[in-house]
């Protein structure tokens, strides 16, 4: 080899190598000297940043570990030689001093959480009267916090701050967190109780859908739950939900409701998860014997007592054109989408990621994206639209089939992405669970069978609890796999949003002109 070029190449790996070793010091420096505590009982590490990823390991209280990296509320750590991800609201610094161990609780319904202290900022998020949310920093008349994998701010005129340490009586007295929200509800079929507050703990009991238990603690994601038999036991806070306990309105008693549309549900308790005690039809009028956080307790003819959300009555002396699912709709013009107001439910959100595909793509994102598109074409055709929701954010099930009866929706348009173990199976699918459905999914999937150029796997009927458990003509519509990496790369592109979003608009006028 010629001196020259020996030369060259002796100076092209010397500045490589130069270049390298800067890469690593400045990505070593770029983590070096942060460092988090562990405040969880058990801390799940994860192969990546969010609750669905696996875990592949755990930390116990306390534990300080070295942060990598940051994706949103999770951190990349670094422990006894090896790497994974953290949710970071279980963990403090070690200079964090003023905030640790803080909680705030919400003193008004509706407390908007924004993405940056100032009233101007995206709304992202929103806590109940007496919600808790874990306390991250102050800034002015702004607190940060962070609550169900939401990170964000809140004026702090509408909180107040608590403490959430152990108290030095025992884990037998009810924390300060707990005396707030005293009472968890069971939204999953069957939750397993532990002894402690671990997913590897002994399991001590079950409990179910729809049954209520007082809280005595509350320690991160889990709650410490008081059984009957003087028993007690831990179960994951995410397969529940947290609630002030009932409180008498003396100020309800003796006036009545007046029930606004037909099939309206009545429960068994104040929660739109909870059983079903009868459903009622527009005209229909009860007692109310108190009021508590948006439902009447009302009393049913065999001398049962019962709960009806606010939102689906009106006083039995206002006219029933008070509640927004009653408003008087402009009269349709046929051709048009004017005087149709359509519900839109981007699948998954927040800490529900949904599938990701073999190429990398997050369901919730894809989602999102396409009922921003279809909702501006729905608006430009004259429609009136709803989004179940407008940013990254979790959204529970029912909360979604309730959105759309409270604004008053004509229909209810439902939008995933499909994953299969078996990749080679592409295409769309409409799927539709009662009867009655049917009509609008044929009408859809024909506006998208003239638009799309997939494999089309036409109408199904499948047990959702967004079409189950709605009174509105609704589908749920699986419009590609990405699990198939072919499609995954057709289904991540704008002009496969476009053609799908104009499907779903000539489905939506065929099936309104067919009316």
């Amino acid at each position: 080899m010629p001196k020259l070029v020996r030369w060259m190449l002796t100076a092209c790996f010397a500045l490589l190598a130069v270049g390298m070793s800067g890469g690593l010091s400045m990505a070593a420096s770029d983590g070096a000297g942060k460092k988090v505590i562990v405040h969880s009982p058990t801390l799940n590490i994860r192969s990546g940043p969010g609750l669905t990823y696996s875990v592949t390991g755990t930390l116990t209280d306390k534990t300080e570990v070295q942060v990598i990296d940051r994706s949103g509320e999770w951190l990349e750590i670094s422990h006894e030689g090896k790497t994974g991800w953290i949710a970071s609201w279980l963990t403090s610094g070690p200079q964090d001093t003023e905030s640790n161990g803080k909680t705030v609780v919400s003193r008004v319904d509706s407390l908007n959480i924004r993405s940056a202290p100032s009233t101007s900022s995206a709304v992202i998020g929103k806590l109940r009267t007496g919600e808790p949310a874990k306390l991250l920093d102050y800034e002015g008349e702004w607190a940060s916090i962070i609550t169900n994998g939401t990170e964000g701010w809140v004026h702090t005129t509408y909180i107040s701050e608590i403490s959430t340490s152990a108290p030095s009586g025992g884990t037998s007295e009810k924390s300060e967190a707990a005396a707030a929200m005293d009472t968890y509800t069971v939204i999953v079929d069957k939750l397993n109780v532990r002894k402690k507050a671990t997913q590897t703990s002994k399991r001590i009991g079950t409990i179910r859908k729809g049954e209520s238990y007082p809280v005595e603690r509350i320690d991160g994601n889990w709650v410490k739950l008081s059984l009957p038999g003087k028993k007690s036991g831990w179960v994951y806070a995410f397969h529940g939900e947290l609630s002030a306990s009932p409180k008498q309105s003396p100020s309800g008693s003796g006036t009545a409701v007046s029930v606004v549309t037909n099939g309206t549900n009545i429960r068994t308790s104040p929660s739109t998860t909870a059983d079903v005690a009868m459903r009622a039809d527009a005209g229909e009028t009860f007692s109310v014997r108190s009021k508590q956080d948006g439902w009447y307790e009302i009393g049913l003819a065999d001398g049962r007592t019962a709960f009806i959300a606010e939102w689906v009555v009106s006083q039995a002396d206002e006219p029933a054109s008070k509640p927004s699912a009653a408003k008087k709709k402009k009269k349709r013009e046929k051709g048009t989408l004017k005087g149709i107001t359509v519900a839109i439910d981007p699948g998954h959100g927040g800490n529900d990621r949904g599938t990701t595909g073999t190429r990398g793509t997050d369901e919730k994102d894809l989602t999102l994206l396409t009922a921003e598109l279809l909702s501006g074409k729905l608006k430009d055709a004259g429609a009136q639209v709803v989004l179940t929701r407008d940013s990254d954010t979790y959204v529970s099930l029912q909360k979604r089939t309730e959105i759309g009866l409270h604004e008053g929706a004509d229909v209810f348009v439902s939008l995933h992405y499909d994953a299969n173990p078996d990749r080679s199976i592409s295409g769309f699918t409409t799927y539709y669970t009662q009867p009655g459905q049917q009509p609008f999914a044929a009408a859809l999937n024909d506006g998208l069978a003239g638009t799309l150029d997939l494999n089309n796997r036409g109408t199904q009927s499948a047990n959702y609890l967004v079409l189950r458990e709605n009174r509105l003509p609704a589908v749920l519509i699986e419009l590609g796999f990405l699990s198939n990496s072919s499609e995954e790369r057709v289904l991540t592109s704008p002009y496969f949003r476009e053609q799908a979003a104009q499907g779903i608009y000539k489905g939506l006028l065929q099936y309104f002109d067919g009316q």
